[in-house]
């Protein structure tokens, strides 16, 4: 029995035995994972059950390994540097966890080792006995430790007997305690094992570091309890030979070497933790040569990992003399006798520093393999390729290449690399072709040749006899002009080419590491065939959390690729068809092909059978998109599915056409997708019998008209109720907006209700300023011109919004001028004015009940009896599920030519889009006297997980401003870019050219999870690496994953069959009850006031300087309407840590609970923070556990100190500089002296690193490298970007100056939005505008946004704020404490109280003692 057959399946039980989770790396296709066949015999004999994981070929193990969290992971795998080489990416996540990598190697460590300078534990088994012991002894350190281990071991060798555990052993092994570690070695340590800090062999015994000291106390103390179990030694250096040597040989790998007189050999079996100490007890006082041989026979560096090692620990020695260190290649040792050793000895004295071998070490190809294996299936696309294009067909990533140049050759990258090589070289020929040309001086045949190709160049026929021709001719003539020899050396690319990168459908999972994005994005005519192979049967036993990309979908984003998904199996001319186009179409080319199979085993008939029911079903869709088509007014997209047309015609017309009816009418639906059959006529027939039945009884009700006012939507909805309720009592009732009648009209009236809400200052609504103005100016000419008119008034405000008793007259303002000019103007009022304030218990209901008994009792029917339920007005709630996952008719809205804006549902959906609708106020006026609607136009934001972009994507934000928004755009609170005054025929331009540079809109608003949001931490390069990427990681776990936005705005019409059946696996139809928004902050800086977010996460660093996790923070808001006080601001609980893997399912689950139980009835009181305040803090917390299925570990401390940016310059631990630039609420824009927008613009053309946006909208250019400061500086200072600050921040600075507190800083935010989207509610000082000029101001905050503020004054203007501040600076500057900041002070010294908890945020307000508003003092 060979080795492979032992220790591998040893090892593959240890795995399954020990693991919670076993994730299985598979080797290319055919062959199969040995580790695979041990778990699939254990299903059916163990009782312990792990989760096994298959990781595919190609594909990167890392988010693998890492997404499946448990109290021991073990990921098995036969080395390969493909794989080794991306699992190093994620070894600083790997690290820290219970993992241990049982890695099988054959006869070279050089992959393997790239792992060990990254993780703790690094143990080498030699044989298949200590494979099986130590694959015990890594499950035991790594879930004791929670750290990683590599187990690296062979996979061949010699038959040997092997001593396994029993089952029911090893779990009680794996749980048993820790033992107090060895204080002798004898358990690891086969040489002298004396501790440190005693002299051994005399040398003095390094000092070895803490942390290897406290790692190599770990390792031991597992052996310890190893050794208890297996009964057998674990020894991490075992020596053996002369016990006083004068050559030491070190070796590391699977050596058999005879033992020689004067020699001592010392095998190494633990790599990491290497104590110094141990190296110097093996090596003896007599010692004058030392020798370290490694199996590594493709390391790159000139040292070799043990050599460095040994020579580390050597220079701690106190001996006199000096030491001979070499460095060696180990080979197969199975042929090597004591005369090689000499030999060996002997060459090393007379070359002291020369590379030493012993033993037989491997060809080049062995250790490069045998040529990857192309399954026989692809033959059926390969061949069509060939029969095609015959001999100018160039397959580029071929694997005949990988004997000649590795096995780079078959990636993507290489490929690419080659073709723009060789295309390159073709433009030169070109170039000399046309050079010659142009020299008339020479052959007038050759000449005729060269005009001949020039024009055929491309013609595989013709291009070919040309260029034959072309060459003999130069070749036998003597043409002198340097050009001709140029054609010479470049005559083998005469020929044209059609070009193909052939891969699997691995490349879809990560496009940037496989390569295939660089491919899509080159620009070149390069041709790209991706074979799929997953079966439709099997395509749910893929792991679910590694999402393959819709690699055509992606391309087809790019706009400049030629895309087709294919299937052989199903429609073999339109693969010709594809293929043919994908060549003549000059660009990237990208073929999806379909051919499932599982095994090469599987039969032509089983692979059409797969592919039938795939394209059938829509799964694997047939089409065609040519770009090149659009440029020329053709349909770019051809769909070439029978089965998916038929069904797409059924979608669009349900969908497009009748969803609103469907979801209205659930019992026609079934009906309704039934092509107009007899019962729908029938319906008809009914309906219309109904409509005629109501205009008959109209004519005999008495009309009324009723009239709003309306801003936010209330006031119309109240006039719309109580429409139903008039219809219902039999009255015929027309609604409509104030402005849309003029006095005269109205005149004509019998009955009139009128129903007006309060805006700004006691003005009227927008929509009826105009009927107010002809309103008063008929009051003041004294025209009886409404006499006939009996009306009556419910006028809507809020008493508490104006305070001061002088403002007093401002509530209901509209509603009590209207009810006193109407009757100035000759009309009856039938009933008193009624008046809604949103200061009572039920808010305007309170009053509106009320007055409406009066209305109906003055109409004469009071007395009617209403049977038929009043309809469930349409909410939020109600189109969100309607919409079909957010289209709506989003779509058609767009096509519409005959209105600047989209449906009033639409644009609730287009926010999940990342647009709000808006129009300009300022001329809407003016537009309604001109008879024409107002001018709309659409705000458009960016969904940018950690506020972090490139340079190219900032020009193209800069770019998109210009073309398609009001020429400048904002930074927001959420750490993205927004743009206004976008039209909505630039909508769809505008959000491509978004996506064009990888950056979307989807979830930029809405009620889903929006832009997540991080520390900016200038200083701490690698932290922010880590909290950003954690940032990404987290959006794009909780975006939405309807297909909506790509269809809408991508023109990427149900490219994925899928997107017939939609559907979101984490927000349902009815998505959540409002927004939800998280933040990760890093302390001391809590720069995105973390506490102010539904959902928080506070990085936790490590002594070493590590992320260790996050405290978790939940319930913060901002969210405040003024005057109504079932609402309030509420900042953050603490609720438990979690590491970063399990951060996203932490916010996963906390999302969940708040979609399941939040308030859907009431959107103002709809947010997180009211529904951990209705159901308790407790209680929401042990949902979000009951979900994850795990308690959160307690907090853990911190300290905040700061919630500011720090402007200036700043350099960070990788040597990069940053630059924080204040900008004034975000705006990027010129202004006289400050050319914002052109300075920026100007540093993106030339800056190499990112842009950091900030959550307090300022901006960071970050990772300047030293060469590249200066040309920035130099910017910065042109444009004037660096002494640039605010006027109000200017003139309360002016005040800090004076009172001598120049270098302290106060928090102050002032916004205009009482949603608190800057965040005011966490800030020391605070103004909340609420009308031009008017501010609510607001003091307490905690300085690092750990505490809300209050209310001091309801209503200040600009100068009584820098009134009220002046002295109570000043008095902050004499009074304060050291340390004190100004938010604490002002509680202290009795400005205002301290607010505990959110929903006590309006106690106290209007400051205290002789600070409260209107105090008089007696």
């Amino acid at each position: 029995m060979s080795l492979e057959q032992v220790a591998l399946p040893a090892v593959a039980r240890i795995a399954y035995l020990t693991a919670d989770v076993v994730v299985d790396a598979l080797p290319q296709p055919p062959s199969t994972s040995a580790f695979a066949k041990k778990y699939n015999s254990l299903v059916r004999t163990s009782t312990h059950q792990p989760k096994v994981v298959s990781s595919p070929f190609g594909a990167d193990a890392g988010p693998t390994i890492l997404r499946n969290t448990a109290n021991l992971i073990s990921f098995t795998a036969v080395a390969s540097s493909q794989l080794l080489t991306r699992l190093v990416l994620h070894l600083g996540e790997i690290s820290s966890l219970p993992i241990v990598l049982n890695l099988a190697v054959q006869d070279d460590l050089s992959d393997v080792l790239l792992l060990r300078a990254g993780v703790p534990f690094f143990l080498l088994s030699t044989s298949a006995q200590q494979a099986h012991d130590n694959a015990l002894l890594a499950a035991r350190l790594a879930r004791l430790e929670k750290k990683a281990v590599v187990h690296a071991f062979y996979s061949d060798g010699v038959a040997e007997s092997l001593d396994e555990i029993h089952e029911e052993k090893i779990h009680p092994f794996l749980l048993s305690g820790k033992r107090p570690s060895p204080t002798n070695g004898h358990v690891t340590n086969g040489v002298n094992g004396h501790a440190n800090g005693h002299p051994t062999n005399g040398h003095a015994v390094a000092v070895d570091s803490q942390d290897v000291t406290d790692l190599f106390k770990a390792y031991e103390a597992s052996a310890l309890h190893t050794l208890s179990l297996i009964r057998r030694p674990l020894r991490a250096i075992s020596s053996r030979g002369t016990s006083e040597p004068h050559t030491v040989i070190f070796t590391f790998g699977r050596e058999e070497l005879p033992e020689v007189d004067g020699i001592s050999i010392v095998s190494v079996n633990l790599a990491n933790p290497l104590p110094h100490s141990r190296i110097l007890n093996a090596i003896p006082a007599t010692t004058t040569r030392v020798v370290v041989l490694e199996q590594v026979y493709r390391w790159h560096s000139k040292w070799t990992p043990l050599y460095l090692e040994v020579v580390s620990a050597l220079q701690q020695r106190s001996s006199e003399e000096d030491l001979v260190v070499q460095a060696g290649i180990l080979g197969g040792s199975g042929q090597v006798h004591a005369p090689d050793v000499l030999k060996l000895i002997q060459k090393s004295i007379a070359s002291p520093t020369s590379r030493l071998v012993l033993g037989t070490i491997p060809s080049a190809t062995s250790t490069t393999g045998a040529l990857p294996h192309v399954p026989k299936h692809e033959a059926a696309y390969t061949k069509i390729l060939s029969h095609l294009f015959n001999d100018h067909l160039e397959i580029s990533n071929s694997p005949d290449l990988v004997a000649s140049q590795g096995e780079i050759a078959t990636t993507p990258e290489y490929a690419l690399g080659r073709v723009r090589g060789q295309l390159d070289s073709r433009r030169e020929l070109i170039n000399a072709v046309q050079e010659l040309l142009q020299e008339g001086e020479f052959d007038a045949d050759l000449h005729s040749l060269l005009s001949k190709w020039v024009l055929a160049k491309d013609d595989p026929v013709k291009g070919k006899s040309l260029s034959e021709a072309i060459v003999q001719n130069i070749e036998s003539t003597t043409v002198a002009h340097p050009a001709a020899q140029r054609i010479l050396a470049l005559q083998n690319f005469f020929p044209p080419r059609s070009r193909w990168i052939i891969g699997s459908d691995v490349w879809s999972y990560d496009l940037g590491s496989s390569g295939l994005h660089h491919a899509i994005a080159s620009g070149l005519d390069i041709n790209i065939l991706i074979i799929d192979t997953i079966p439709y049967s099997s395509r749910n036993t893929v792991d679910p959390h590694r999402r393959k990309h819709d690699v055509g979908l992606y391309a087809m984003n790019h706009g400049d690729v030629f895309v087709a998904s294919v299937a052989v199996f199903s429609s073999y001319s339109q693969v010709l068809q594809a293929i043919v186009e994908a060549d003549r179409f000059k660009g990237p080319s990208v073929v999806l092909a379909y051919l499932p199979y599982l095994t090469e085993d599987a039969t032509a008939l089983d692979i059409l059978k797969e592919t039938k029911l795939a394209v059938d079903s829509g799964y694997w869709p047939l089409y065609r998109w040519d770009p090149s088509k659009e440029k020329a007014g053709q349909e770019p997209f051809s769909l070439d599915s029978d089965a998916v047309k038929n069904d797409l015609k059924q979608f669009l017309d349900r969908q497009n056409h009748l969803s609103q009816l469907v979801r209205s009418k659930p019992q026609m639906a079934a009906d309704l997708v039934s092509s107009l059959g007899e019962t729908v006529k029938e319906a008809r027939k009914r309906r219309a019998q109904e409509a005629y039945n109501s205009l008959i009884s109209s004519l005999d009700a008495p009309p009324l008209l009723i009239l709003y006012a309306s801003d936010g939507g209330a006031a119309e909805k109240k006039a719309k109720r109580f429409a139903n309720r008039a219809t219902a009592r039999g009255l015929s009732t027309t609604i409509a907006t104030l402005d849309s009648y003029t006095l005269e009209t109205l005149g004509q009236e019998e009955h009139v209700v009128f129903v007006t809400s309060t805006a700004g200052q006691g003005e009227p609504p927008q929509n009826g300023r105009t009927f107010f103005k002809s309103l008063n100016a008929a009051a003041l000419r004294g025209d009886q011109i409404l006499t006939k008119v009996r009306f009556s008034v419910f006028a809507m405000g809020d008493s508490h919004y104006w305070p001061r008793p002088e403002d007093a007259h401002y509530y209901n303002k509209p509603g009590k001028d209207l009810d006193a000019r109407l009757e100035k103007l000759g009309a009856e009022r039938i009933s008193p004015l009624g008046l809604g304030d949103d200061q009572d218990a039920d808010g305007s209901e309170t009053g509106y009940k009320l007055w409406e008994p009066l209305v109906w009792k003055a109409l004469r029917v009071d007395s009617v009896e209403v049977t038929e339920a009043e309809p469930e007005p349409i909410t939020n709630e109600h189109i969100k599920a309607a919409s079909g996952y957010l289209r709506g008719t989003i779509a058609e809205g767009l096509e519409d030519a005959s209105t600047g804006a989209l449906a009033a549902s639409d644009t609730q959906l287009t926010k999940f889009h990342g647009i709000y609708q808006q129009d300009d106020r300022d001329i809407r006026e003016e537009r309604e006297a001109q008879g024409v609607e107002p001018a709309f136009s659409f705000m458009i934001r960016v969904r940018m997980p950690g506020g972090v972009c490139t340079s190219r994507q900032w020009l193209q934000m800069d770019q998109i401003s210009d073309e398609h928004g009001s020429g400048t755009f904002k930074i927001t609170t959420r750490a993205t870019f927004q743009f206004h005054g976008v039209i909505k025929r630039h909508l769809k331009p505008a959000i491509q050219d978004i996506n064009r540079v990888l950056l979307d809109t989807l979830a930029a608003c809405g009620d889903v999870n929006r832009n997540v949001i991080c520390s900016a931490i200038p200083t701490l390069s690698k932290l922010h690496r880590q909290v950003y990427q954690f940032s990404k990681e987290v959006s794009e776990h909780l975006i939405p994953r309807t297909t909506a936005y790509h269809e809408i705005w991508l023109d990427k019409k149900l490219v994925a069959g899928d997107a017939l059946k939609d559907f979101e696996p984490l927000y349902g139809e009815f998505y959540l009850p409002r927004k939800f928004k998280v933040a990760v902050a890093v302390p001391p800086t809590n720069d995105v006031d973390v506490f102010a977010n539904d959902l928080g996460f506070i990085a936790i660093i490590g002594p070493d300087g590590e992320l260790q996790g996050f405290n978790v923070t939940i319930g913060g808001g901002m969210g405040v309407t003024h005057g109504n006080k079932k609402t309030y601001p509420r900042v953050g609980s603490l609720i438990g840590f979690c590491t970063p893997e399990q951060g996203k399912y932490v916010a996963e689950k906390v999302m969940l609970v708040q979609r399941d139980h939040g308030n859907r009835a009431d959107r103002k009181n709809a947010r997180l923070k009211y529904t951990i305040d209705r159901l308790g803090l407790d209680i929401y917390k042990a949902e979000v556990e009951k979900l994850l299925g795990y308690s959160l570990q307690p907090v853990r401390p911190f300290t905040f100190d700061r919630n500011i940016d720090d402007f200036g310059w700043h350099t960070g631990e990788d040597g990069k500089h940053h630059f924080t630039m204040f900008i004034e609420n975000g705006r990027i824009q010129d202004e006289p002296g400050r050319e914002f927008k052109a300075g920026l613009r100007e540093i993106a053309k030339v800056h190499k690193g990112t842009f950091r946006l900030t959550a307090n909208q300022h901006l960071l250019v970050s990772d300047i490298p030293d060469e590249e400061l200066p040309k920035i500086k130099a910017l910065l200072s042109q444009y004037k970007l660096d002494q640039y600050l605010p006027v109000l921040v200017d003139k309360v600075e002016k005040i800090c100056e004076e009172n001598g507190l120049r270098n302290d800083s106060i928090v102050m935010r002032m916004t205009g939005c009482p949603n608190g989207c800057a965040r005011p509610y966490v800030a020391e000082i605070a103004f909340v505008g609420k009308a031009p000029g008017n501010y609510a101001m607001l003091l307490g905050g905690g300085y690092y946004g750990q505490r809300l503020n209050k209310i001091y004054r309801e209503s200040v203007t600009e100068p009584e704020i820098l009134a009220i501040l002046r002295p109570m600076i000043k008095r902050y500057a004499l009074e304060r404490h050291d340390g004190e900041h100004f938010g604490d002070w002002t509680i202290r010294a009795g400005y205002i109280s301290a607010n505990t908890e959110g929903r006590l945020w309006y106690e106290g307000a209007g400051g205290e003692g002789v600070n409260k508003e209107g105090f008089v003092a007696t």
